[in-house]
């Protein structure tokens, strides 16, 4: 049997990240991915919390179209987004026995206006589920699985919303980037009372600012912001609810690359700055794995282990980077990486690599691709407050977290 992954495009079409080749749940238990056996998609689904990885292929009555979305659940069911005569169909697929089981949830009509619906990021709970239905002035967020009567309006949002990061462990606070009136700010959305929108970047009043991470353990938040080089997007960090501004690393510049977080390390609630953060990077050599951490201030390149699900993976709590893997040889596996702490070695060392199954783990290659090793910039670096060379302003540096609505609800 011939197995492939989906390398979904770069370019979504909704301004958001490239996305992974497969989704893992919030605790990291199950994975779910759409797969390719001669010329027939299906869903298949990946248990990644035992001894060893392994994978259960859930095909249904008929082929999977190749722009179907999957989603892992915490129970191990597979939720399936599939498009049909324009409706938008939602069923949860379980193994039973030989054969597969379909529990269908319901449909979504959408107006013809809509010009997507996708499905976000795995709630924290892994019971839930949402997708987010983008028309021309309005988004409305769907519940789709984990109701009691089928999919459901949780919210109408104004304006065009893309992205999608939780900011807790219970699945009440959503982050998404609302488009409106030519500018993208990311909002919160409170599930708890009623789909209430309130803002969450600020940074300035004519920049476009998009969080695509954020870690609940320690506040840790990375967003993309054309504040410190007007025109141009640079990657940045700051934490829920503190006084700092937004930093904008040099290190996270780099050249003809497209650079995306995947992964910050969880359970370092007091210490933010040295989480470690998995980054997607995608040049004209094809995509490989990055790791950085706030306190280093560069970034560590490390070659894609052998059929990475690109743009996939997890950190454990205590800084092993799981990346899930498919060759012809080894159909499931996960390539471990230890990435240690700042000042204590160097992340993806041959010692601190294991193998699953065949999955290769990758070696350091700090510095083959170009990182550059430089100082964070602070408040009053000209760069950061939005011009080279230009003295430092007020309106255009980035502001703290801390005096978005948000800072305040999620570290109660």
């Amino acid at each position: 049997m011939t197995v492939c992954a989906i390398e979904p495009s770069a370019n979504p079409g909704n301004g958001g990240p490239p996305r992974a080749a497969c989704s893992i749940t919030a605790q990291g238990a199950y994975a779910a991915r759409l797969t390719l056996s001669g010329d027939s998609w299906y869903p298949e689904r990946w248990t990644l919390d035992g001894p060893e990885p392994y994978a259960v292929p859930l095909p249904g009555n008929q082929p999977e179209e190749p722009g179907t979305e999957v989603q892992p659940m915490g129970d191990g069911r597979v939720l399936v987004h599939r498009v049909a005569a324009g409706r938008h169909v939602f069923s949860l697929l379980y193994p039973t026995g030989p054969g597969t089981g379909e529990l269908p949830l319901g449909a979504v009509e959408c107006p013809s206006d809509t010009t997507a619906l996708r499905l976000l990021p795995p709630a924290p709970d892994g019971e839930r589920a949402y997708a987010l239905a983008v028309g021309p002035r309005t988004t409305v967020l769907w519940q789709v699985a984990g109701g009691l009567f089928g999919p459901e309006r949780a919210a109408e949002i104004p304006g065009r919303c893309s992205g999608g990061a939780w900011l807790d462990r219970t699945g009440r606070i959503l982050a998404v980037d609302r488009e409106s009136d030519g500018r993208t700010k990311a909002v919160v959305v409170d599930l708890e009372r009623g789909g209430e929108v309130s803002p969450l970047l600020q940074i300035a009043a004519d920049s476009d600012d998009r969080i695509l991470l954020a870690d609940p353990d320690s506040g840790l938040a990375l967003i993309r912001s054309d504040a410190p080089s007007p025109g141009h997007e640079r990657l940045g960090w700051g934490v829920l609810g503190s006084t700092l501004p937004v930093r904008f690393p040099e290190c996270l510049r780099l050249p003809d690359c497209v650079v995306t977080p995947f992964a910050i390390q969880p359970g370092q609630a007091l210490t933010p700055e040295r989480c470690a953060v998995a980054l997607r990077l995608d040049g004209a050599f094809g995509s490989w794995v990055g790791v950085w951490r706030p306190a280093e201030r560069r970034v560590r390149h490390l070659p894609a282990p052998e059929g990475w699900l690109t743009g996939a993976g997890l950190w454990t709590a205590d800084g092993e980077l799981r990346l899930p893997c498919a060759t012809p040889q080894s159909p499931c596996g996960v390539a471990r990486l230890t990435a240690h702490d700042a000042g204590g070695g160097r992340a993806g060392d041959p010692e601190g690599a294991e193998r699953t199954r065949g999955a290769e783990g990758a070696r350091d290659t700090e510095g083959a691709r170009g990182a550059e090793n430089t100082e964070d910039m602070t408040p009053g670096d000209p760069e950061e407050a939005g011009g080279s060379g230009a003295p430092a302003s007020t309106s255009t540096r980035p502001v703290p977290l801390q005096q978005a609505p948000l800072a305040r609800l999620v570290t109660k």
